[in-house]
This record gives C-alpha cells, structure tokens and sequence, in this order.
C-alpha cells in the first residue's frame, strides 16, 4: 500500500511512520488554518500568532489521528491480531494489520475502538475549551481545543459512514459476518458498498469542481473517493488471497530447486553463464545445499566492468539473514505478507540452514490466480526473480 517511509519511532511497542504524502497534507492544514481559519473566525488575529496556534492545531490534528489508529492497534493486538505499525500519509492514517480478525466480535471491536477514541477526544477537547474560556483566555487560544474538539468529532462521524475499508464498513462487515457466518461473503458485500460509495464522491467532487466551481475542494473529495474505491476493492482482493493460502505453508508454494551460483565464481562467470542465461534479478549463492547469501543483477552493476574477471560472489554478496529469509513450515499467508512489504518481493526458503527454494512476489500471485481459474487446485509455482 505503501512506498518509502520515514520512521518516527514507537509508542506502545507500534512503529509510527509517515508516507512521504504526509508532509503534502501536513502543509496542506497548516496553511489553511493560518491563512484560513483562524483569521476568519476572529477577525485582526496577529499572522504570528494565526501561524502559532495553526502549528500547534496541526499538531493536535496529527496526534488525534494517531490517537484513532493507536486504538484499533491496541484492540487488535489484544486479540492477537498482528500489526505492522502505523503510518500517516495523505488521507490520514492507517494501522497496518497483517490478518485478519478471528471472529466478528474481534471485528466489531477492533473497528469500533478508532471512531470511539475520537469521540473521547472530541468531548475532552470540548470540556477543555469550557475550562480556557472560563479563564478568561483570549478568542483565539479558546479557538484552538475547539477546533479539535471538532475535528475529532468529524473524524469519528466520517470513519463510521458503511465505505469499507473504512471503519464503518468493517462495522457493517462484523454485522454481516456475524449473522451469515461467512466472511468472504460479508467483505464482499462491505467491499461493494465501499466501492460505490468511493464512486459517490468523485461523482460529487466533479459536480463540486465543474458545476460549483470549487476546484480544490471538488478535487480532494475526487481523490478520497478513488483511494477508497481502489482500497475496497484490494482489500476484498487481499482477503481472498489470504483464504486461498490458508493451510499452506511456504513449502508448498516455493519454487523447488532454485539457480544457484558459487561463492568461488567470478562475476565474469556468473555474468556469463548464468544472469545472461536465465534472466533472473537475483540468485542465492550456495555451498552444497547450505545457503551463504544472494547476489542480484543491480550489485553487479554497481561493480566496475575491470573486476569482474577476478573478483569472486563470495566477497560482494549479500548475507543471507533473516530479512532474506523464511522458513519452509512458515506459512504461506506470512510470506504474501512479507514478500509485499518488500521492495524485491523475493525471499530464499531454508530448512536448517539448508536452501530448499525461493519465492517470489508474482510468482505467488500467478499461483493464486491459476488456484481460483481451478478452483482452488494448482501445483507449485513456476521459478521467476
């Protein structure tokens, strides 16, 4: 879902990272609540100080969000549902949860914990800005936890609408799940609404943009409505794939016998026999059956062309660590995980230490495709890196 990201650090054990679109939408509120806000809700504000309570009002915004996502995170740990972390981007933010809740009740209050810790903060913020006014504060500053206190209410309102995969469609999904015992069905019902409910808001933003005249405001509704579309439609697309692997380990799906080459080759030789001859991007490099590491096309690049005919795989590749690495009896639904969040989607498969084979990213797709035209039924994938 995600591209490059930047770490901030970890608050309750979750990793907080931001897409760089973030900073986009971070720009974005910090410039209309200085030049917009704030001097149109109390008229002859100082810029300095519309710019000061703009930037602590962003702030707020931002750790609103993180408060929301943090609440789900929490909930769905507590039902051993595994995430990833929490990442802000564009449209606010998202808790990365690798599976599936176990049942519609996990569900229900994994979904519900996010528009709930919003309206906390909407009514602590409201009962702040009591608090400040009483004190005799200035408008502005009584201004400012009235505007959270807002914001957070909108933001809990708007997630609760039924558009999957936001958190009133997982709401709606629990339902559903819950009364047809069926969870593909239910996603598939939840995912649809999501769709058309994404199509809604770009017919909306069009007529906003074209009718109305109001371009910017049109245009962001246009994107929320394609990024909810697109993201109903995967996230229905990703359950299926994870009902497909399920009881599969990575034994299973490997590719079996992988093109090695030898830590004692020279890059001229593998260059030769090997890259040219099988077109792969990269290939383990292996003693035997014991695996040493790998070695891809692009660390080749970055070699002179004068070294290669004496300079041995052994003393430029890469180590065969745990990031490289899963095991045969993993199963099937971790590797699709991790083979996603990786920029190669290419992992080596081991059995004590042993190569025992290599999976790739589309080669696992191609595999799921080729199970659901025969109906659930296929062999091991084809090799491709």
């Amino acid at each position: 879902m995600f591209g490059r990201r930047f770490v901030f650090g970890r608050i309750l054990g979750f990793e907080i990272r931001a897409d760089p679109t973030w900073a986009i939408l971070f720009l974005l509120i910090l410039w209309s609540l200085a030049s917009g806000f704030f001097p149109a809700m109390y008229p002859g504000v100082a810029a300095g100080t519309a710019w000061g309570l703009a930037l602590v009002g962003t702030l707020g915004l931002f750790a609103s969000l993180l408060f929301h996502e943090l609440a789900h995170s929490v909930v769905a740990r507590s039902y051993g549902v595994k995430v990833g972390g929490i990442t802000l981007f564009l449209f606010g933010g998202a808790a990365e949860m690798e599976s599936e809740p176990a049942s519609p009740r996990a569900e229900l209050l994994i979904a519900g914990a996010g528009p709930l810790a919003s309206l906390f903060l909407a009514v602590a913020f409201y009962g702040v800005t009591g608090v400040v006014a009483t004190a005799g504060a200035p408008d502005p500053i009584v201004g400012l936890p009235y505007y959270l206190a807002v914001v957070n209410l909108a933001l809990a309102v708007f997630n609760l609408l039924p558009a999957f995969p936001m958190d009133g469609g997982r709401l709606l999904r629990a339902a559903l799940w819950g009364m047809g015992r069926n969870l593909r069905r239910a996603t598939k019902v939840a995912s649809r609404m999501g769709q058309g409910f994404g199509l809604l808001l770009i017919a909306g933003g069009a007529f906003q943009a074209i009718a109305v005249q109001n371009f910017v405001g049109g245009m962001w509704w246009v994107l929320i409505g394609v990024f909810i579309h697109g993201n109903a439609g995967m996230t229905y697309k990703r359950l299926l794939d994870r009902l497909s692997l399920k009881g599969l380990t990575v034994g299973d799906v490997m590719t079996r016998r992988p093109v090695t080459v030898d830590p004692d080759s020279t890059i001229q030789q593998i260059v030769d026999e090997v890259i040219y001859r099988y077109h792969h991007h990269r290939y383990p490099v292996a003693s035997g059956r014991r695996l040493l590491g790998w070695i891809g096309a692009r660390q080749v690049q970055g070699i002179e062309r004068a070294r290669w005919p004496e300079l041995r795989v052994g003393e430029v590749m890469a180590p065969a660590d745990t990031s490289a690495t899963i095991p045969a009896s993993a199963d099937a639904e971790t590797a699709l995980d991790r083979l996603q969040a990786r920029r190669d989607g290419w992992l080596m498969v081991t059995d004590r230490g042993a190569l025992v084979g290599v999976v790739a990213l589309r080669d696992l797709q191609a595999y799921l495709r080729l199970r659901a035209e025969l109906g659930g039924r296929a062999g091991p994938p084809q090799a491709s890196a």
